[in-house]
């Protein structure tokens, strides 16, 4: 792990780090990162070894998505999207499915995306609203997703929809892929406050048609797939990310303390208060890099309270994150504010965090029934 990890690093500093000003500045995807993660196979981490991939899991999940996120949360947030998204295949997806999806992975490069929040139904996207329509092979797709992150770079979406039977609450979880007829994106509706180079955008289908091929699983099983392996993978990257973005504030705030010297030579460092803010940031940063993989850990190895780890995991980053932003920007002080070094914009993109779907007062909620022994959602 500790090899997996000093390369992600080693590869955020040199391909992701040189792009991240701009990627926020100019509300833009990091196009440059992503093309090098394809070079350098991050895109295949979940594949299995048979397939041609790495064979990874949670865990490598977990700390990839958090050192991508030290250098830009936009990047770490929409790898760690790939990712789940894969691994919804690799785990639900038919033998002929998963060798399609894997091949053009491994051989063209390209990654996957996630599409399932709507205007009507928001965090709670697993109550898709969007109209489908089964019939001779079939799946025709009317509607529109809110926010779809890597909107016009992914090569697929995964896409929640109503199943045939219309009852509610039995979904499916479709493949869209990014050529399909009658799909398009409304990029000028993107202008988000942080993590701006997600490109967010709403996806719009008119009579999308595609083969019933891509439904992954049988009918009806999209809530399953949410909850099984949607949720353990995305949360558990949400709290990585975040943690990533903890773990910079606290390099960037220790960093500007000491290298900040007044005309008498005394440094911001030598000021208590000063000291106090780092140390809070600090221990918060550690403590949701410590939480975090905990919850990986045992989440990949299926242990029973796993899932309130990962709950935890992903409110306690968020909310740090926030926090220490705050403290961070009283130490950087003017500098901060106008834009110097990182922090301004790490307060942003913290700021998303307690939004994103399940936004942070579902979480609460979800932890409050899962230690409790309730029915999630």
């Amino acid at each position: 792990m500790e090899q997996i990890q000093k390369k992600a690093e080693q590869f955020a500093q040199d391909h992701i780090r040189p792009f991240a000003k701009a990627t926020d500045e100019e509300v833009r995807f990091p196009v440059e990162s992503f093309k090098q993660m394809g070079e350098e196979g991050y895109f295949k981490l979940m594949i299995p070894k048979e397939l041609g991939g790495m064979g990874k899991g949670l865990e490598e999940h977990s700390v990839i998505c958090r050192e991508f996120a030290k250098e830009s949360a936009t990047a770490g947030l929409c790898y760690m999207m790939h990712n789940v998204a894969l691994m919804t295949v690799l785990t639900y997806g038919s033998e002929d499915l998963k060798e399609e999806i894997c091949k053009n992975i491994i051989e063209n490069k390209v990654f996957m995306a996630l599409a399932y929040s709507e205007f009507g139904t928001g965090t709670h996207f697993y109550k898709p609203e969007i109209l489908a329509e089964y019939s001779g092979g079939k799946i025709k797709l009317n509607g529109i997703k809110s926010m779809v992150t890597s909107a016009e770079q992914a090569a697929y979406y995964l896409v929640l929809a109503p199943d045939e039977t219309g009852v509610e609450g039995s979904i499916n979880n479709l493949i869209i892929p990014a050529d399909s007829n009658g799909v398009h994106f409304r990029m000028s509706a993107w202008n988000g406050l942080g993590m701006r180079g997600n490109v967010s955008a709403p996806m719009v289908f008119e009579n999308t048609e595609i083969d019933s091929s891509y439904q992954i699983g049988p009918s009806g099983s999209g809530m399953e797939q949410v909850f099984n392996v949607v949720a353990p993978f995305f949360i558990t990257g949400l709290a990585s990310v975040y943690t990533g973005v903890l773990l910079k504030l606290s390099e960037e705030s220790i960093n500007h303390s000491i290298n900040r010297v007044y005309p008498d030579g005394q440094a911001l460092r030598d000021i208590e208060t000063v000291q106090i803010h780092n140390a809070q940031i600090y221990s918060k940063a550690m403590a949701a890099k410590y939480m975090t993989q905990e919850a990986a850990r045992s989440g990949a190895n299926g242990e029973e309270d796993a899932l309130a780890k990962i709950l935890s995991a992903r409110i306690f980053a968020s909310e740090a994150s926030i926090e220490c932003a705050r403290i961070a920007m009283r130490v950087g002080g003017g500098k901060a504010y106008n834009g110097a070094g990182s922090i301004e914009r790490l307060l942003r993109d913290a700021y998303a965090g307690q939004i994103m779907a399940p936004s942070v007062d579902v979480l609460i909620v979800w932890l409050g029934k899962a230690v409790t022994g309730l029915q999630i959602p």
